[in-house]
């Protein structure tokens, strides 16, 4: 029987080390390449194909948001789990708005670990428990609100505005992106809150993927 091969990208040696120790022990579960960073691991995926990565969201050089972003585009066959410190709700919307399968947090890693591989294994996609219940509340409210058409209140300008803070970027990086200052930004994003109603980077990320602004995974 072939082994299900997975390649680990983290800065941390130790822990990378930890991870495939952990991993080679169970069944057909195979670690084939380790990476330090974003772009080792993209170098290292154009010779090697791998059925899953696991990758840190805190990586230098390219971080593992933007680094899944490129994958998905590069090699959309290939699942990928996050495996982070990162316990902010809006990390999982960013991640999953990236594309990938799953999102862990180190500290689940020895309780949750199989079964977040086998989860996206099986093609579903997983979340570490300790978000179970904050997303379920989170989902409760957004839909026991009144939902009303929205998306025709925001200018074109705001409608790019919220795509870019849904994918993660920075003031800074917006006002370079669409060529505006940091303070037009600014007040492009309250304005954008205003309207909305939404006060969270969670919630603005959720109503970007519902109105078809980012990606939304299946």
């Amino acid at each position: 029987m072939n082994s299900y091969q997975i390649i680990l990208a983290d800065d941390h040696v130790i822990l990378r080390q930890g991870i495939k120790k952990i991993i080679d022990e169970y069944g057909d579960l195979q670690v084939i390449g380790e990476a330090g960073d974003g772009l080792e691991l993209l170098e290292l995926l154009k010779k090697s194909s791998p059925d899953m990565v696991i990758l840190d969201i805190s990586m230098p050089n390219l971080r593992g948001i933007e680094a899944s972003k490129e994958i998905k585009n590069l090699y959309p066959l290939i699942k990928i789990l996050i495996l982070t410190m990162h316990k902010k709700a809006e990390y999982v919307y960013y991640a999953l708005s990236a594309g990938v399968e799953g999102y862990l947090l180190k500290e689940d890693t020895e309780s949750e670990l199989f079964a977040a591989i086998e989860t996206i294994r099986s093609g579903k996609t997983y979340v570490s428990s300790c978000f179970a219940t904050k997303m379920t509340d989170d989902l409760v409210q957004y839909y026991r609100g009144e939902k009303k058409e929205t998306s025709e209140l925001l200018t074109t300008r705001e409608k790019e505005v919220l795509k870019l803070i849904a994918e993660g970027k920075s003031s800074k990086e917006i006002a370079s992106l669409l060529f505006i200052s940091v303070f037009t930004v600014n007040n492009h994003r309250a304005n954008i809150i205003k309207k909305l109603k939404l006060k969270r980077t969670a919630d603005l990320v959720r109503y970007a993927m519902d109105q078809g602004y980012i990606a939304n995974p299946a």
